[in-house]
């Protein structure tokens, strides 16, 4: 009988972390998934963040500017590649290059829903922009670190182990 099995080894992806406004509660926990899984890892921020000491982990300080963390991350994302972000339009961004985003409570953005956000996104910031008053997300606590924690360790199982 005839083996058709191929093994294809670990998939080998870059992990990319919107650096800023990245919750400090997160740290501790992708510095555990980065360790574990031996991720190579590239925080891009327009201003210094310290995720934890990794061989695995580097760091690249961008000029200030509403997009250059986003355009950066962009330039050097390949396909498979993981972002994370909350960040919805460089989700979106993301998505369109064929890798994948998670945002800081565990949302994984996908091509079935990044539009449905980007949709709400938007309709929220045509309203605050016609000065209505709106609340921002809430709080971010242990509830949303535990929430991302369990997201990313179900993406990195699913997406690793191939």
């Amino acid at each position: 009988m005839l083996n058709l099995s191929l093994s294809l080894g670990e998939v080998k992806m870059t992990l990319f972390i919107d650096g800023d406004a990245f919750p400090n509660l997160l740290k501790p926990i992708i510095l555990r998934a980065i360790e574990k899984r031996k991720l190579t890892t590239i925080v891009i921020a327009n201003k210094k963040i310290h995720i934890g000491k990794s061989s695995y982990i580097s760091y690249k300080v961008v000029n200030q500017g509403a997009n250059e963390a986003d355009d950066e991350i962009i330039n050097i994302l390949e396909k498979d590649d993981l972002v994370i972000t909350a960040d919805i339009p460089l989700a979106n961004r993301c998505i369109s290059k064929m890798a994948h985003a998670i945002d800081h409570r565990g949302e994984i953005y996908t091509v079935d829903n990044i539009q449905q956000y980007l949709a709400i996104r938007n309709l929220m910031q045509n309203i605050r922009d016609s000065g209505e008053h709106t609340s921002g997300p809430s709080a971010f606590g242990a509830k949303d670190a535990q929430a991302f924690a369990n997201s990313l360790n179900k993406f990195l199982q699913a997406n690793m182990s191939q």
